[in-house]
């Protein structure tokens, strides 16, 4: 595969015969071929800010060791991600050696000629453009794993994570941290009464607008089937309590339309603060916060504080037998 024009293949020197073999081979290639003669020189290209595609690096490079060369380059703050080749007269140990801890990837021989030079670099090129494919792969695959499949945002395991993250830089930086955790009112109700299908409708409309009244570095994820929750950092109690308010609000207060219905939702809400303690301890709070914002009735916002919540009286929720005209309140 032809690389990119504007990409640089580096071929470090000195023999004559080398330059004349291997320089066409990589002209070939379609990258433009930067030649130098010299270790030093080779380590500034390799350690510069546009590190090239390919080295080729002969091992009677003067000025420098083979292995000091390449451990500078392996050092350098740019670290490594280009395919490193080396020439040499005989393949030693040393050079088996560094093949198999995978600090060079390829030994060829000076005398090799240009067919065989052809048929190596292109090994080298294609085992470089698989193992840059598997790192995508691999890093799709750990955002897919954080990533709740119906609604896109976090999932339960990628928010504690996040949450241990977050207490750390509050234990730190003395900064804030609240939690919100919301789950919509009666979504039992409407799965009986609505499907599945149209229920996950409305939570991914639910996501949709809560996202719009995030800022951008605030976390949200979703727990359970129909709970949320809301990393705020640097948000106080007060301030995450007046968002709670506006959730009600801008989230809620308009009818959602799913399965050819206008449904009207609500939500109960529970707060807490962090204050830099355990992330467990907080989200217990945040989980006691929102059973007596449930045991308060539909919309009731609650914050955990020190005093003792009374007791309420039993609330009534929708039921499977309500009638369609609580379809749109």
């Amino acid at each position: 595969m032809p690389a990119n024009k504007h990409q640089v293949y580096l071929l470090a020197s000195p023999d004559p015969d080398v330059l004349r073999t291997v320089e066409p081979v990589l002209q070939a290639l379609g990258a433009t071929v930067q030649v130098v003669m010299s270790a030093n020189s080779a380590l500034e290209v390799l350690t510069g800010s546009c590190p090239p595609a390919v080295a080729v690096l002969d091992t009677t490079l003067p000025g420098m060791e083979p292995g000091q060369l390449l451990a500078a380059a392996r050092t350098s703050s740019n670290g490594r991600d280009f395919p490193i080749v080396l020439i040499s007269d005989t393949v030693t140990q040393e050079w088996a050696d560094r093949l198999i801890e995978g600090i060079i990837d390829d030994v060829i021989l000076r005398d090799a000629g240009p067919d065989y030079w052809r048929l190596r670099l292109d090994l080298v090129l294609r085992a470089q453009r698989m193992g840059n494919e598997l790192e995508s792969l691999r890093e799709a695959s750990a955002v897919h794993a954080q990533i709740d499949h119906l609604t896109g945002v976090f999932n339960r395991e990628a928010m504690l994570s996040m949450l241990f993250r977050e207490t750390d830089r509050v234990q730190r930086l003395k900064s804030s941290l609240c939690l919100i955790l919301f789950d919509v009112d009666d979504f039992g109700h409407w799965n009986e009464r609505l499907g599945v299908e149209a229920c996950d409708e409305l939570l991914c409309k639910v996501v949709e607008r809560t996202n719009r009244i995030l800022r951008s570095y605030d976390v949200l994820g979703r727990p359970g089937k129909d709970e949320f929750l809301l990393l705020l950092p640097g948000c106080t109690t007060v301030n995450a309590v007046m968002l709670a308010e506006r959730l009600r609000l801008d989230v809620f207060s308009t009818p959602f339309r799913a399965g050819g219905e206008s449904i009207r939702l609500s939500a109960c809400f529970g707060v807490a603060t962090s204050m830099g303690r355990s992330p467990v301890v907080v989200l217990r709070e945040a989980e006691q916060a929102l059973q007596w914002a449930k045991e308060s009735g539909p919309e009731s916002i609650e914050y955990f504080g020190d005093s003792e919540r009374p007791a309420h009286a039993p609330v009534t929720y929708l039921s499977p037998s309500s009638g369609d005209e609580l379809l749109a309140w």
